[in-house]
């Protein structure tokens, strides 16, 4: 009897278990996410998927991989969200050839959506990965329901460049947290320099299943290759699509951002309809490492009330 008590007793536990974690994607946190591989045309490609429901995937930044997105935006976005987050074809731990070159970014995410069977997502991009995503929505607008474009500008030539502090410390081989609060806060307000630590805190706290950072070996030639005077060329007009674009575009910046300076946005504002801009004061390049929790209920709140 008590054998038997003891079993029923355990099955009751695993039923209550697989009913409230039946989806591992459900349950995980972004620092314990597994890391997961798909083949995608003659690739592998690595990702993380953390939260159920409807589908964002998210597109990095400049020497970005999986490890560098700050867990609790990852986990503030995943309540209302799956979120998608991937190495791009050659970087971290994904094969294929690297590059920049923003519509084959974009096409890395496309095969990976296309791959995971999903039909129409969020795109969502910071820096580099704003271009990317910009490329996927003005690309296949089939696939896209809306576009999160976070520290990142316009395609194309720009009024404003990135200041001369960005290349001092964003292409040294490996950046100091000094370097991290320049490159992604505001250095000059106290309250940015609280967020920058404990966002550098939460992302070292992932100790197992890391990503592989990408050397000035690989990260160097490329950003060569595919850039003209520091700037990514919009060989396939981008600019004049995104003025054309009927998919909802929500741009999240901060006030000082030394990559990509927030003012590009503001001579193109009367231009794009479908562009809601934030503009986060005393904030820099990553505002959603910054303001987490607010940055991710700013995107759920554009998804939910516009089409």
């Amino acid at each position: 009897m008590k054998c038997e008590r003891s079993a029923r007793v355990g099955l009751l536990v695993a039923v209550i278990l697989a009913s409230n974690y039946g989806n591992a994607s459900a349950v995980e946190s972004a620092v314990m996410a597994r890391t997961q591989f798909i083949e995608a045309k003659e690739r592998t490609i690595a990702y993380r998927s953390v939260g159920t429901g409807q589908p964002i995937v998210l597109c990095n930044r400049f020497r970005g991989v999986l490890d560098t997105w700050d867990p609790a935006f990852i986990d503030a976005l995943a309540r209302h969200f799956r979120v998608i987050t991937f190495d791009y074809s050659g970087l971290g731990r994904s094969t294929g050839k690297a590059t920049f070159e923003q519509h084959l970014l974009a096409n890395d995410a496309r095969d990976l959506a296309q791959a995971l069977g999903l039909q129409r997502v969020i795109i969502g991009g910071w820096s580099l990965g704003g271009g990317a995503a910009q490329a996927f929505a003005l690309q296949f607008p089939e696939m896209t329901t809306h576009a999160v474009l976070i520290g990142t500008g316009p395609p194309g030539a720009n009024r404003h460049p990135p200041e001369q502090l960005f290349y001092e410390r964003a292409l040294r081989p490996v950046n100091t947290f000094d370097d991290e609060t320049v490159l992604f806060f505001e250095p000059g307000a106290a309250p940015s320099l609280a967020a920058a630590q404990r966002s550098h805190d939460r992302i070292a706290k992932r100790t197992v299943d890391l990503d592989v950072p990408i050397p000035p070996e690989v990260y160097l030639p490329l950003l060569k290759e595919n850039t003209t005077g520091h700037v990514f060329p919009d060989r396939y007009g981008l600019r004049d699509k995104l003025k054309a674009t009927r998919t909802p575009i929500l741009v999240i910046s901060g006030d000082h951002d030394i990559s990509f300076p927030v003012e590009n946005w503001y001579e193109l504002s009367r231009e794009l309809p479908t562009v809601q801009h934030i503009v986060l004061s005393q904030s820099g390049h990553a505002p959603q490492h910054q303001l987490p929790e607010a940055v991710a209920e700013y995107i759920a709140a554009f998804v939910r009330t516009t089409r």
